[in-house]
């Protein structure tokens, strides 16, 4: 572990491997594990999704979507993150998923596996930021959709604004805000599930466990009526993966993270599982809390505050609105930095229009600063055109859920063949490919429910973005793009660096 290494000599490792794969360093860096934790953690924020997405899972089964469905969709986004994990360890790169996948499969599967990536996380920063600019109105006893589109664009606008100047400013102001929203967000959650608990009309917990089709009507329309309860129950698995995304975030910061070989891994699991499992005792707790869980289905998406105005009393009501908002805006703030970091590294390849400035680092700041104002300009653009955006924001899991396991998809066949170095945090080859499998098998099960109606535009989005980069890279890039300076897997392990080190227990 880095305690038992000096600082100098830690160092020292990481600039030898990142040399290693390619590069110099450039960004700088100074966060620990904590923090490489706390930006996915950040990213992933349950007091996001977990609490805007409810009705994805009640409007479908019910309270089981808490009980069952969650649990499930959270072991399912833990094997993804463990098949993440061990390629990140070897390759601690801001490139993350892209420069794995281009190590692993080839410069084309790498040059695809970025613009999936790096597409997903503009629409996640795009749609965290609308979500933060609602939850703001709201808050304050306004109607978002009384103030107009204008305002909302108005609203965006600066948030992206602020966001861009926190993170051109630097890596260690950045870190300090999402340190402290990895605090505000167990701390909100904590309160926000006791609190419910204590004020629960009743805690009848057989509601967790009791599968009730709350489609069609019963639901507020939020899916259509079927009596299909297998469709209904990959429905609800929607409710925990769309809120457990994001955890790339880890990756992406790698070359800004001490003992990086070592913290990244950490960092993505820890990650998921935290916010599994503090997230199920929260959603259980909600669905405890509603007065009636047929009632609430029939909410659809304003079933949480209408939870809220039900049981909670306005002096506590209000304050917990309000560090939720704060951890909603620190989420995007972490989005933009990871956004930004996968741009840095893409561009820096030469794989992005105008690469020669994208990869420019701030000699003042460390922060790759062009990147940050591009990424937070193109969040704000697509949400200016409001039918598209909507399909966009659904076929952006779908997007980062592929990027994710494209590098698992080649690098079952990689390992101990082409990749033979692993990093420290290793899973053995058995497991590791049991791992391959599951996360893309289940990443195939995630698509087909999610292009489900009335989500159907998620389909061919997908599919046309496939066909296009095909084309585009058959048409010109494969010859135009060179990919990463070279492959890291043919280069020797630098000074402390070992695959026998015993990281894998201390995760």
């Amino acid at each position: 572990m880095a305690g038992s290494r000096g600082m100098a000599e830690v160092a020292s490792d990481d600039a030898k491997l990142l040399e290693s794969l390619g590069y110099k360093q450039e960004l700088k860096r100074s966060m620990g594990g904590f923090s490489n934790f706390a930006i996915s953690f950040s990213v992933i924020c349950i007091l996001a999704g977990g609490i805007t997405s409810v009705q994805l899972g009640t409007s479908a089964l019910g309270g089981a979507a808490a009980g069952f469905a969650w649990p499930l969709g959270v072991i399912f986004a833990l094997v993804v993150a463990l098949g993440m994990a061990q390629i990140g360890s070897a390759y601690p790169t801001a490139g993350g998923l892209y420069h794995w996948s281009s190590t692993l499969g080839g410069k084309g599967w790498g040059w695809a596996t970025a613009w999936f990536n790096l597409l997903g996380l503009i629409f996640v920063t795009a749609a965290v930021n609308v979500g933060t600019y609602q939850l703001a109105v709201s808050t304050f006893g306004g109607d978002p959709a009384k103030l107009g589109f204008a305002a909302q664009t108005l609203g965006v606008v600066v948030i992206a604004i602020s966001h861009g100047i926190l993170n051109h400013l630097g890596i260690r102001l950045t870190t300090l805000l999402i340190d402290f929203s990895g605090y505000l967000i167990f701390a909100v959650a904590a309160v926000l599930t006791v609190a419910l608990l204590g004020l629960a009309p009743t805690h009848d917990f057989s509601r967790l466990f009791t599968f009730t089709n709350t489609s069609g009507d019963a639901g507020g329309g939020v899916w259509p009526g079927t009596g299909n309860v297998s469709m209904l129950f990959l429905l609800a698995l929607l409710w925990p993966i769309y809120t457990i995304t994001g955890f790339d975030a880890s990756a992406h910061t790698a070359e800004e993270t001490k003992d990086a070989s070592r913290n990244v891994p950490k960092g993505i699991i820890r990650a998921v599982f935290f916010s599994g499992l503090f997230g199920w005792i929260m959603v259980s707790a909600i669905v405890l809390a509603l007065p009636s869980v047929a009632e609430g289905a029939k909410q659809a998406g304003n079933i949480f505050f209408w939870m809220m105005d039900q049981v909670m009393p306005g002096w506590l009501k209000w304050p917990l609105e309000v560090g939720i908002l704060v951890a909603n805006y620190l989420c995007g703030l972490a989005c933009l930095t990871s956004t930004s970091r996968m741009l840095y590294a893409f561009s820096r390849d030469g794989g992005m229009p105008g690469s020669q400035w994208l990869r420019r680092v701030s000699p003042t700041f460390g922060s790759p600063a062009t990147a940050v104002w591009v990424a937070a300009a193109l969040a704000v653009a697509c949400t200016l055109y409001s039918p598209a955006y909507s399909t966009l924001t659904t076929a952006t899991v779908i997007f980062l859920y592929i990027s994710y396991v494209m590098p698992s998809a080649v690098g079952f066949f990689a390992y101990g063949k082409k990749w033979q170095r692993m990093g420290p945090f290793d899973l053995g080859g058995p497991l590791y490919k049991t791992i391959c499998v599951l996360s893309v098998l289940g990443t195939a099960v995630l698509i087909y429910a999610g292009v489900q109606p009335p989500n159907q535009p998620a389909l061919p989005v997908t599919f046309g973005l496939a066909v296009l980069l095909v084309v585009a890279w058959f048409g010109g890039m494969r010859k135009a793009f060179k990919g990463p300076p070279h492959l890291a897997a043919q280069n020797p392990a630098p000074a402390g660096v070992r695959s026998s080190d015993p990281v894998t227990k201390a995760v």
